[in-house]
């Protein structure tokens, strides 16, 4: 699994304009399952995304082309983790 960390460089004004078609590209991964869930660091500084694609590379890839990263109005870094643990609801989910 992967935990994706994504910052933002710009001001929220020019962050905003990306935000629809960042979301509108992230759909389809979330609809594939491979992307879990995600939602807004609070403060609003960037987001917090969890992903379960097969490889780091994967990864990059999306989010490479993610409009916001794209654009330079945001930045990413990568987790990688193994989960060992996790409440009894989440059984069958990962």
């Amino acid at each position: 699994m992967f935990l994706i960390d994504l910052t933002f460089v710009q001001p929220l004004d020019i962050v905003d304009r990306y935000v629809p078609a960042h979301r509108e590209y992230l759909a389809s991964f979330y609809e594939k399952g491979v992307l879990m869930l995600g939602g807004r660091k609070k403060p609003r500084v960037g987001g917090v995304i969890l992903s379960r694609h097969s490889t780091l590379e994967e990864v990059n890839a999306v989010f490479d082309a993610d409009p916001l990263v794209a654009a330079g109005a945001a930045r990413y870094s990568v987790i990688e983790f193994e989960p060992v643990m996790m409440a009894e609801e989440l059984e069958g989910v990962l």
